[in-house]
C-alpha cells in the first residue's frame, strides 16, 4: 500500500507568529517535523505543502520534499487534497502537523498498518490518556470518546464523558494525526461544513455527521504540540536532552 505523508504548514499563527520557522536547536520547527516522519518506515515519502515562500525556501535549503500549494484553502484537509490530486497512484495520505517536532515516526507506522489490517477504514486517528485534572479542562485539548471497537463517537472541547461517577471512566486527548484512504480523502474535502463542526470548530466531526467511522489509535507517547514560546523552549530542552 503506497502512502505519503504530508505536513501542511502556514506561516501565521495568531499565539505564535512565524511558527513553522521558530528554531529547534538551530533548525527551523517544520524541518524537524519533515525529519522525524521521514523516518517512518512505512511510508514512500513526506512531503511538507505550504502556501508561503519562506516555508518553502527553508524546507528546501535542508533538503527536503516541499509542495507550494495555493493560498486560498480554508482548512488543512483542503490543503492536503490538493497534494492528494497530484499522487493518483497513492493508497493513503498521513497528516501530520506542523507543529508536531516530537512526533514519533512509529506512530505513523502504527497508523498505516491500521490500514493493512482493515480494507474498509476509510479515517483513523490518535488520541492519549489525559490524568492531570488542568488538561482535562482545557478547551485547547479536543477530547475524544470511542465506541467498544475504538470507533470515534465524539470529540469536543469540553469534557467527555461528564464525570458524574467519578473514576468510572478515562479522559483522552485527540492529537491531531490522521491518516486517510485517498478516495475518501477527496470526497471529505468536498463535503460542507456541517452544524456541529461549526459549534466546535473541529473539522473531524465532519465526517462523523456525515455517518462515517473514524478509528481512533490509542497510544501512550507524549506529545508536545508547539503554540507558545513556553511549548518552544520546552521542545527545546527536549532535543537538548536527545543530543547528551
Amino acid at each position: 500500500m503506497k502512502t505519503i505523508c504530508v505536513i501542511p504548514a502556514r506561516y501565521s499563527s495568531t499565539r505564535l507568529p512565524g511558527k513553522p520557522l521558530k528554531e529547534i536547536c538551530g533548525v527551523p520547527m517544520i524541518c524537524r517535523v519533515y525529519e522525524r516522519a521521514s523516518k517512518a518506515k512505512l511510508i514512500y515519502k513526506a512531503i511538507v505543502a505550504t502556501d508561503d515562500e519562506r516555508i518553502f525556501d527553508a524546507v528546501k535549503n535542508y533538503d527536503g520534499e516541499v509542495m507550494m500549494t495555493r493560498k486560498d484553502h480554508k482548512t488543512g484537509t483542503d490543503r492536503l487534497a490538493e497534494v492528494a490530486n497530484h499522487f493518483d497512484d497513492v493508497d493513503l495520505i498521513v497528516n501530520v502537523q506542523g507543529d508536531e517536532p516530537l512526533i514519533e515516526p512509529s506512530l505513523i507506522d502504527e497508523l498505516i498498518t491500521l490500514f493493512n489490517d482493515d480494507m474498509d477504514l476509510q479515517m483513523a486517528t490518535v488520541a492519549t490518556e489525559l490524568t492531570f485534572e488542568d488538561e482535562i479542562k482545557n478547551p485547547n485539548n479536543v477530547k475524544v470518546i470511542t465506541d467498544l471497537n475504538d470507533n470515534a463517537l465524539y470529540f469536543s472541547r469540553s469534557i467527555i464523558p461528564y464525570p458524574r461517577n467519578a473514576g468510572k471512566a478515562k479522559f483522552f486527548k485527540h492529537i491531531g494525526i490522521y491518516a486517510y484512504r485517498r478516495e475518501f480523502l477527496l470526497k471529505y474535502a468536498k463535503m460542507q461544513p456541517t452544524p456541529l463542526e461549526e459549534a466546535e470548530s473541529l473539522e473531524q466531526l465532519r465526517a462523523l455527521e456525515n455517518g462515517h467511522k473514524i478509528k481512533v489509535l490509542r497510544s501512550n507517547n507524549k506529545f508536545i504540540g508547539v503554540d507558545t514560546e513556553e511549548d518552544l523552549k520546552l521542545v527545546n530542552e527536549i532535543y537538548r536532552g536527545e543530543k547528551n
